[in-house]
C-alpha cells in the first residue's frame, strides 16, 4: 500500500466517523475532506473545486427548483385529491399515500414530495384513529423507494451516471433506472402496505382527534385572583390528573426550577411549565384560572446592525407587524426540517411575536427537559413548535425558516395558471432529457430558466429552492472519491473485497456491495455514500471482468435504502417528532424491509444488467 492509498483511507475513516457522529453538519465535514485531500497532494488545488460544475451537482440544483415550483403552485395537490380514496380503509389508504409519494419521488425531491403528504397523512391518520407514525412512516419509506426509479428521483443515480460516464461508458438515461428501480420500488411498496405498516411501533396519543407530535412544554402563568394561586404543587398535579397534564417546572422571578417540591406553595405571577397535549391544554388553563405566557410585553427588536441570535436587522422606524388578532388567530402545529433556517434559533433571538406577530405555545421533542425559558430554547431538527397567531403570519414565517405545517396544507395558495405550466416545463425537461435531445444538466437548467421567464417562480426566490448543504456536500466528494481512482485507492479495496469475501465470485460480490451501501447510506448521507462506494464498484467490476453496470445499479439502489435509523435520510429526520418516534423504532419496519428489496433486486439486477 502506497502512501497516498494510506492516506486517502485515513481521510475518508475519518470522514465517515464524523458522518456518522453527526456533530457537524455533512457539507461540512465534505469540504474539511476535501481540503484535507489538497494538504495531503490527493487532489490538484486547481481542480479541488472542479465539481461545483459536474453536470450530477447543476442537475441536482436544477430538479430542486422545479420540485419547489411544483410545491409552491398547488401543481402536486390537484394530483393528490385525484387519487387518493376518501373512505378506504387502513390498508388501502397506507398503499395509496405510499404509492403516491413513490410516484411524485421519481420525478421531484423527494423530501419535497413527503411535505406535501405529511397534512395529508394526519387527516387519515386521525380518520383511521390511528396513531400519526403508522402513517407517516410508510409514507416516508415510500418517497424515499420513489427516488430510485428514474435518473432525477435521488441525488445518488446522478452521482452514479456521473461516474459511469467518466468510465468512458457514456452516462445512464433518464429511465435506464426504472427495470430495476421500479420492481424494487412495487416490491417495497407491497410489503409496506400488507404487512410493514403494522410492524411500526405503536406510538400511543391521548387521542386520535388532532395530529399529534407527543406532549409539548408550554409556559402558563398564574394570575392574581385565580384558583391555581395559593395552591401546592400537589394539588394542581390532583386537578390535573384526569388531563393527561403534569407540572414539570416552576418559574419564579427570573429562576426556573425544573422539577419543584410537590408542596412548594404556588403564588401569583409564578409560571407553571405543564408537559400536555395540544387538546388537553385547554382544558388544563380553565380548570387552574391560568393564562399562557404570551400577554407580557415583548422586547423590541434590534436596531440596523444589532440583530441579535441570528435574528433579522430591521429598521425600527418600520411599521410593526400587526398585532394578534382574535377573529384570525389559530393554532398550528409546525415540524422542523433538518437545516432549516430556524435550527439553532430561538425565539427570543428571532423576535417571534414582535417581529411576526406570533406566539410559541409549546415545544415537542423527545426526551426534552427544560433547562431554560420556552422562548430561550434552541429549537433543532425534528421539533414540533406549537403556534399561534394569523394564519399569514404563519404562513410567511414556515415559508420563511423552512417548517412545514402539519395539521392542515397552509403554506401556498394554488394557482391554477402557473400550476399547469410548472408541469408542463416540468414534462418538457424530462422529454428533452430521455429522448438524448440535450443531457439532463442541460434539460433541466432550460426547465428552470422558463420557470423564471414564464414568472411561475420569481427570480428574487430562485436560490431559495436549492438545497445548499447538497449541493455543496455533492460538489465537495466528487474530487474526493475520485482520488480514490487515481491513487489505485478503489482497486485496492475491490480486490480485497472480492478475494477474502466474495472469492471471486461475481454474483456474491453484487450482493456485498448492495449491503454494505444499505449499512452505510443508515448512517451517512446518501449522497456521500454513492460517492464513496462508486469508485470500489468499478473497482470490482474490473477486478472480476465483468459489467460494471450491474455493480453501479447495485449501489443506487443500496444508496435509496436509508431505513434503518432517523438520521439516513432527511425524510426519516422529518417524520421523527410528528411520529413521536425514537431512534430505535426505524428498523423493526425498515430491516425486513431492507431484506425484501435485496431478495427483489439482486435478480433484478441480474436480469437487467447481465454480467
Amino acid at each position: 500500500m502506497t502512501g497516498a492509498q494510506s492516506a486517502i483511507l485515513l481521510i475518508l475513516a475519518a470522514t465517515m466517523a464524523l458522518f456518522i457522529w453527526g456533530r457537524w453538519r455533512h457539507d461540512i465535514v465534505a469540504v474539511a475532506a476535501l481540503l484535507a485531500c489538497v494538504v495531503a497532494g490527493l487532489v490538484p488545488g486547481e481542480q479541488a473545486f472542479a465539481g461545483f460544475g459536474h453536470p450530477a451537482v447543476i442537475t441536482v440544483a436544477a430538479v430542486l427548483v422545479l420540485s419547489h415550483a411544483l410545491q409552491t403552485t398547488g401543481a402536486v395537490d390537484a394530483l393528490t385529491r385525484l387519487v387518493l380514496p376518501r373512505n378506504a380503509g387502513p390498508a388501502a389508504a397506507i398503499a395509496a399515500l405510499s404509492g403516491l409519494a413513490a410516484l411524485l419521488s421519481g420525478f421531484m425531491n423527494n423530501v419535497g414530495a413527503l411535505a406535501l403528504l405529511m397534512p395529508l397523512a394526519g387527516e387519515t391518520a386521525r380518520r383511521l384513529e390511528m396513531p400519526p407514525g403508522r402513517v407517516l412512516m410508510p409514507v416516508a419509506f415510500g418517497s424515499i423507494l420513489g427516488g430510485m426509479t428514474t435518473l432525477i428521483g435521488t441525488p445518488p443515480n446522478l452521482i452514479v451516471a456521473g461516474f459511469r460516464a467518466n468510465t468512458g461508458a457514456g452516462s445512464f438515461a433518464m429511465f435506464d433506472f426504472t427495470p430495476v428501480g421500479l420492481v424494487v420500488a412495487l416490491a417495497g411498496l407491497a410489503f409496506i402496505a400488507t404487512i410493514g405498516w403494522r410492524l411500526v411501533p405503536r406510538r400511543e396519543r391521548s387521542g386520535p382527534e388532532s395530529f399529534e407530535t407527543g406532549p409539548y412544554l408550554t409556559e402558563a402563568r398564574v394570575v392574581e385572583g385565580s384558583k391555581s394561586a395559593g395552591m401546592t404543587l400537589r394539588e394542581i398535579e390532583t386537578e390535573l390528573g384526569d388531563m393527561e397534564a403534569q407540572v414539570v417546572g416552576l418559574v419564579r422571578g427570573d429562576r426556573l426550577v425544573p422539577a419543584p417540591h410537590p408542596y412548594r406553595e404556588v403564588r401569583a405571577g409564578d409560571v407553571l411549565v405543564i408537559e400536555a397535549d395540544p387538546e388537553a391544554l385547554p382544558k388544563a388553563l380553565s380548570a387552574l384560572g391560568l393564562e399562557l405566557e404570551t400577554s407580557r410585553k415583548p422586547v423590541e427588536p434590534p436596531t440596523e446592525g444589532q440583530a441579535e441570535g441570528g435574528g433579522i436587522a430591521s429598521d425600527p422606524k418600520a411599521p410593526r407587524k400587526p398585532r394578534l388578532q382574535s377573529e384570525d388567530v389559530v393554532l398550528m402545529e409546525l415540524a422542523v426540517r433538518p437545516h432549516a433556517d430556524i435550527v439553532g434559533r430561538s425565539a427570543r433571538g428571532m423576535f417571534l411575536r414582535t417581529r411576526f406577530g406570533i406566539n410559541l405555545l409549546g415545544l415537542s421533542r423527545e426526551g426534552l427537559r427544560m433547562t431554560t425559558r420556552l422562548r430561550s430554547t434552541t429549537i433543532r431538527d425534528g421539533d414540533v413548535l406549537l403556534v399561534q397567531g394569523p394564519v399569514a403570519a404563519i404562513q410567511e414565517f414556515a415559508n420563511r425558516f423552512g417548517c412545514i405545517p402539519l395539521a392542515e396544507r397552509e403554506l401556498h395558495i394554488p394557482e391554477p395558471a402557473k400550476a399547469l405550466a410548472a408541469s408542463a416545463i416540468l414534462i418538457g425537461a424530462i422529454g428533452v432529457a430521455a429522448a438524448g435531445i440535450a443531457p439532463a444538466a442541460v434539460a433541466f437548467a432550460a426547465g428552470v430558466l422558463a420557470l423564471v421567464v414564464s414568472g411561475v417562480v420569481s427570480a428574487r426566490r430562485l436560490y431559495d429552492a436549492i438545497d445548499w448543504p447538497v449541493i455543496v456536500l455533492l460538489a465537495a466528494l466528487i474530487p474526493v472519491a475520485g482520488a480514490m481512482s487515481t491513487t489505485g485507492t478503489a482497486e485496492l479495496v475491490a480486490r480485497a473485497l472480492t478475494g477474502s469475501i466474495a472469492g471471486g465470485n461475481p454474483v456474491i460480490a453484487l450482493v456485498l456491495v448492495l449491503i454494505v451501501t444499505m449499512v452505510l447510506s443508515d448512517f451517512m448521507n446518501n449522497a456521500a455514500t454513492a460517492a464513496v462506494m462508486c469508485p470500489v464498484a468499478i473497482g470490482i467490476a474490473q477486478q472480476l471482468g465483468v459489467n460494471a453496470d450491474a455493480f453501479l445499479m447495485a449501489v443506487a439502489v443500496g444508496a435509496s435504502c436509508a431505513f434503518l435509523t432517523p438520521i439516513g435520510h432527511q425524510n426519516n429526520t422529518l417524520i421523527l417528532g410528528p411520529g413521536g418516534f425514537r431512534f430505535g423504532d426505524y428498523w423493526q419496519l425498515g430491516l425486513p424491509l431492507e431484506i425484501v428489496i435485496t431478495a427483489v433486486a439482486v435478480p433484478m439486477l441480474l436480469w437487467a444488467w447481465p454480467l
